[in-house]
């Protein structure tokens, strides 16, 4: 028992260590953005007060400079900017992300509405990039110069030059010509204020097939490029022939050994994809009319509603730092070297 725990114990501590340290660098490069953040909505002239004030204008109404005043006293507008983030973080580290100014609800509402599809639209679409594009790319690379290889190649640049807003008028005028959808939004015209059905349900999943083929076109492009590259590179090396030698059947021993190397870019790169997808919802929700974080973000940006604009970067950003920690752990699983730089 004690050559057990001389064995196992220093592979476990430093194992443990490795795990403690990426997490603390989350929550640190947290830390950091969160500070960022506010200091990048704060950064262009005016506030909300002055977006307040321009609103009246618009509508025919006086506003004084002692109304500003008042309303920049009720808001806190007017304290000083360490002030204001030391009382936003105070907030959101308790769970209350703040009152939105422009909705007049408090922010976590707001996000309530519209949160849950926008992460539904990510997700799907990073599972359209990988589980499309990793194994296509391999494809593409074993059958190096046939027709299937040139074919992912036209289309791998076909995706990549085709900006998102383009593509997605393209898919809503071929969904409503050939299908019938109608042109943006989650329901078709029948099924909106209806209660939940099979029929609306469906007829909602329809409707979010164009949204996520745009965002995830351009993702699953590049991972066909990138795994198509990197799984050239390590075909060419010997082990893959010694692999052969060996007795192995072609497709084992590529999955075994080349595929797996391969991937570790890919892997490494989830937290970059996760940034990729993020961006380009607000861009697509504002061309389809989704009723997601996109079009929102940008309305808080333009009124410099701080707390909802500050509490949307701020879900944004830890969706970036979950992705990287994970690209962490994929990388300690599939990459030898990492765990043993780690253990040794």
């Amino acid at each position: 028992m004690p050559l057990c725990t001389s064995v196992f114990q220093p592979r476990g501590a430093p194992v443990t260590r490795f795990f403690t340290q990426r997490l603390l660098s989350a929550l640190f490069v947290l830390a950091a953005f969160s500070f960022v953040v506010f200091f990048l909505i704060q950064l262009p002239p005016g506030d909300f007060a002055d977006a307040w004030a321009a609103n009246k204008a618009a509508d025919g109404e006086r506003v004084t400079p002692q109304d500003l005043e008042n309303f920049r006293e009720v808001y806190g507008l007017n304290d000083p900017f360490i002030v204001q983030y030391l009382r936003w973080i105070g907030n959101v580290l308790t769970g209350e992300l703040g009152f939105s100014y422009e909705y007049q609800k408090p922010v976590a509402h707001v996000l309530a509405e519209r949160l849950p599809l926008t992460l539904g639209m990510a997700f799907a679409a990073l599972t359209v990039i990988y589980l499309v594009g990793v194994p296509l790319g391999l494809y593409s690379a074993v059958r190096k110069r046939t027709l299937a290889d040139y074919t992912a190649t036209f289309f791998g640049y076909l995706g990549l030059a085709t900006p998102n807003f383009l593509l997605a008028l393209i898919l809503v005028f071929f969904g409503y010509k050939w299908f019938g959808l109608s042109a943006g939004g989650v329901f078709s015209p029948e099924y909106l204020g209806q209660s939940w059905s099979w029929g609306k349900f469906w007829d909602f999943m329809a409707h979010l097939v164009i949204p996520v083929l745009v965002l995830g076109t351009a993702g699953t492009a590049a991972q066909v490029r990138t795994m198509r590259a990197t799984m050239l590179d390590e075909l060419s090396k010997p082990y893959v022939m010694a692999a052969r030698a060996s007795g192995l059947s072609f497709w084992k021993a590529i999955w075994r050994y080349p595929a797996r190397v391969a991937i570790v870019p890919i892997a490494a790169t989830l937290g970059w994809e996760i940034t990729t997808v993020i961006s380009g919802a607000p861009i697509v929700g504002v061309v389809l009319s989704l009723p997601e974080m996109g079009p929102v973000f940008l309305q808080s940006l333009i009124s410099q509603d701080m707390p909802l604009a500050g509490a949307i970067l701020l879900i944004y950003y830890v969706l970036v730092v979950i992705g990287t920690l994970i690209s962490d752990i994929l990388l300690f699983w599939l990459d030898p070297r990492i765990r043993m730089e780690v253990v040794g």
